[in-house]
Parts: structure tokens; C-alpha cells; sequence
């Protein structure tokens, strides 16, 4: 394994090998590997980790056909060099001799002096027959969708007209969303706070705190980050909190909580409410802590286990319940390119029995007339509508409340938004009440 060298290549190298070969999320791990570079290296290594696991399934296509023979299964972090070297050559603006020799150089970082002539001939190789083997990607769907193949066949059935733009949306870079606090300022006031400060910005058309930035930014760079007055989340997360529509004196549930953006949001709209958050992980439960330090809100924060209530619940009914359900999360690949890697094909079975699992564990706790959202960052029908509408066709004490809305589209059940449709995450949501 690469040390923390100073080299950002090697850093990305070591980062990616823990994502592949250990199956650790790269938002966990990419924090405390860039502290240890220099900060005018942290981009790059990055740019290497995000780009590299982005475009992972077809760089994979194109290694292959760049080898006489494969390399084996254990060099994971060679196999991981070549194919960051080769997004350098066909992603990135450095210019080729560079990207060749600093990527040839990180095999002695490494201590695998034996693979420099490999690493130097398939990166020479790809320069002199790009423009033969570049189109030959195009024939396969792998590698043209840079998807992995259980993902394609899921979106294909779901959504056979849309899948095109799901995943060419999934390999687009993200935009930089801020949630206004509206209990500190209008969100007109704070675009014309981030105009002074010079960073352009446009309002969300259709959740009323979301500011969208040309560019991203250091959150140091945004004006009253630090005190609460503005956070990070995409618009269609913070529809969650719109949905709720928490109103003052009410009970609510925030289950899955961490890490806290929601949380936040609800208190930011009504601070007046009595907000359970509850997480199934301590340090992911720090995380909402601390959110809702920095905005100077509260709440009871439990750790726990949504699914299993007789362990948690003082048997005082919700008004409101919010279960932004555990999923694929195949909404937000774009900001998590890993999940092409992470997720497996057998892992949705097992999510939509969790899903089911705790639908009806929570249930019980909507008090009569109260209402429970159910979001995820899903496109997958089987965590979003079918689910739903199975839950429905079990249970006689509950009714869809259909989601009036100009975002997304009408499902049988809930709406669901695609991924960078209106600029937002791909999202799914539905509102079920309880029968008096």
C-alpha cells in the first residue's frame, strides 16, 4: 500500500485501492488523506479519485484492451496507476508526457519497480491507437455507459426510454447546492450576500431555500457558513423537509437521520417542534450533533435502530415521521461515483426487505391523522413506488396523499426525480397518512 508521500497520484492510488479492494466509501476516506498533502496537491488527488472511480467501468474496457494478458487479481494497486494514468491521457487537460512520466514515477512509490516498463508501455500505447480504440468502446454498453452491467439491465427494465439520460447524468459533475436558513435571512437576501462575495449563484425553481453556485467553492468562502446561516445539500434533499411541513407544537420523527441535513432543515422551517432524531451509528449521530451546533438548533438524538422501536420509543405517537430510507443510492452516483464499484446486483433484495422492515416498524408509531414521507436516493422502482404500493395494499389504516409538485414525475405511487433533472439529485418521495 502507498504511504502518505506528498505525491497526490500516489495518494489517489492508495485512496482507490482501499475503495476496491477493501470496499470503503470514498467520502470516508477522502478527508484524511488529503489533510495529508499539501493543499496545492489536494485537487488533483481528488480530481484523480473522482474521475478515475467516475469513468471506472469503461477505463476497465479500455485497460483490457491495452494488455497482451491481465493483470492479476491481487495488484489492485497497480491496477489502480493504470487506470487513473489513463484518465489523466483521455479526461484530464495535463499535457500527455507529464501525465505519462509522474504516473510511471509512482511505481517506485509504490515499491513495484517491476511494473514501470508495464505502466509506461499501456499508457504509450493508449496515446498512439486513442483514435482507433476510443470508438471501439462505443460498442460496448459497459464500457459507452461507464455503468456496471447489473446496473444497466436494472435501469434498462425500469426505465427503458429514460436509462440514456440517467446515466449520462450520472457520469455529469455535480453542482454545489446551498440550503438558505430562512430563519436567518430570505433566500434573495443571501444570493445577493453571495454576488458581493463574488460567487454567482441562481435560485432552485422549486425548493424555496436552494441556491445552486456556478462553481464550487471551500465552504470557507461562504459568507455566515461558520454561524448556521447557510448549509450544503442539494435542492431535491431539501424537499424532504419541505414535505414534512413541520408546524409548531408537533411531534416528529426524523428517522435514519445522520447526517443531519434534513434535521437541520426541519428545525430552520419550525424550531418550535419536538424533533426525535435517531441514527443506527454513533459517529454517523455526531455528525447530525454537530450540524446542529453550527446552525444553534436542538434535539433529541438517539442511537438506534429504526427498525426496532421497542428499544427506543417512550410510546408517545409522531405527528410526523420522515424515513429517508437506507438504499442503493443509485440517485446520487454522480457525487458518489464508488457505488458503481460498491454496490453489487444482490444488494437490492436485501435493501427492499430493510426498507419493508422498517416501514412497518414505524408505522405503529404515526399517531391517527398523522402523516409519514418516505424518501430515498434511489431510481430503483423496487425500493421507491413498488414498495409503497405494497406497504398500501397491506395495510387498511393507510392512504397515499399525492405530492402536488412541478419536480419529477408521477409514479403509481410518490413522485420520483431523475438525476440532474432540474439540476437536482435523482430522488424519490411519497406521502402515506394514517386513517383516524
Amino acid at each position: 500500500m502507498a504511504k502518505a508521500t506528498g505525491n497526490p497520484r500516489a495518494t489517489a492510488v492508495a485512496i482507490l485501492t482501499r475503495v476496491v479492494r477493501d470496499g470503503q466509501s470514498l467520502s470516508a476516506l477522502l478527508p484524511h488523506s488529503l489533510d495529508a498533502l499539501p493543499p496545492e496537491r489536494r485537487a488533483l488527488a481528488q480530481e484523480l479519485c473522482y474521475g478515475t472511480l467516475r469513468w471506472w467501468p469503461r477505463l476497465e474496457v479500455l485497460l483490457g484492451q491495452l494488455m497482451d494478458k491481465p493483470l492479476k487479481a491481487k495488484e489492485h494497486e497497480i491496477r489502480c496507476l493504470l487506470l487513473s494514468g489513463l484518465y489523466q491521457l483521455a479526461y484530464m487537460d495535463i499535457p500527455p508526457h507529464a501525465a505519462v512520466s509522474e504516473t510511471v514515477a509512482v511505481t517506485a512509490l509504490l515499491k513495484k519497480g517491476w511494473a514501470k516498463g508495464l505502466v509506461n508501455a499501456v499508457l504509450r500505447r493508449f496515446q498512439r491507437e486513442r483514435n482507433t480504440l476510443e470508438p471501439q468502446l462505443e460498442a460496448d454498453e459497459v464500457a459507452a455507459s461507464a455503468h456496471p452491467r447489473w446496473l444497466l439491465d436494472l435501469l434498462q427494465q425500469a426505465w427503458p426510454q429514460e436509462w440514456p439520460r440517467i446515466v449520462a447524468a450520472n457520469n455529469q459533475r455535480p453542482p454545489m447546492t446551498l440550503r438558505n436558513n430562512r430563519s436567518r435571512q430570505g433566500r434573495e437576501a443571501y444570493l445577493q450576500e453571495l454576488r458581493q462575495a463574488g460567487l454567482e449563484a441562481e435560485a432552485s425553481p422549486h425548493a424555496p431555500d436552494a441556491l445552486t453556485l456556478q462553481r464550487p467553492v471551500g465552504v470557507e468562502q461562504l459568507p455566515g457558513f461558520a454561524d448556521g446561516r447557510v448549509s450544503i445539500q442539494d435542492s431535491a434533499a431539501q424537499l424532504a423537509a419541505i414535505l414534512v411541513a413541520p408546524e409548531t407544537g408537533m411531534r416528529v420523527l426524523d428517522a435514519c437521520a445522520a447526517p443531519g441535513g434534513k434535521t437541520g432543515h426541519l428545525l430552520e422551517i419550525c424550531s418550535d417542534i419536538s424533533l426525535v432524531a435517531i441514527d443506527i451509528e454513533e459517529k454517523r449521530l455526531q455528525r447530525v450533533a454537530q450540524n446542529l451546533h453550527r446552525l444553534g438548533v436542538q434535539a433529541t438524538l438517539l442511537t438506534a435502530d429504526a427498525a426496532t422501536p421497542d428499544s427506543w420509543w417512550d410510546g408517545e405517537p409522531f405527528d410526523r415521521i420522515l424515513l429517508d430510507a437506507p438504499c442503493s443510492a443509485t440517485g446520487v452516483i454522480r457525487r458518489h461515483p464508488d457505488i458503481k464499484l460498491l454496490r453489487r446486483g444482490e444488494d437490492i433484495a436485501q435493501l427492499t426487505r430493510l426498507q419493508q422492515t422498517i416501514l412497518e416498524a414505524l408505522w405503529p408509531l404515526l399517531r391517527p391523522g398523522g402523516r409519514l414521507i418516505y424518501a430515498t436516493c434511489s431510481v430503483l422502482p423496487q425500493e421507491n413506488g413498488q414498495q409503497l404500493a405494497n406497504f398500501l395494499a397491506r395495510h387498511d389504516d393507510a392512504e397515499e396523499i399525492p405530492l402536488q409538485a412541478e419536480w419529477g414525475r408521477a409514479e403509481t405511487v410518490g413522485r420520483q426525480v431523475f438525476p440532474n433533472q432540474d439540476g437536482m439529485d435523482g430522488f424519490y418521495y411519497a406521502c402515506l397518512s394514517k386513517h383516524r
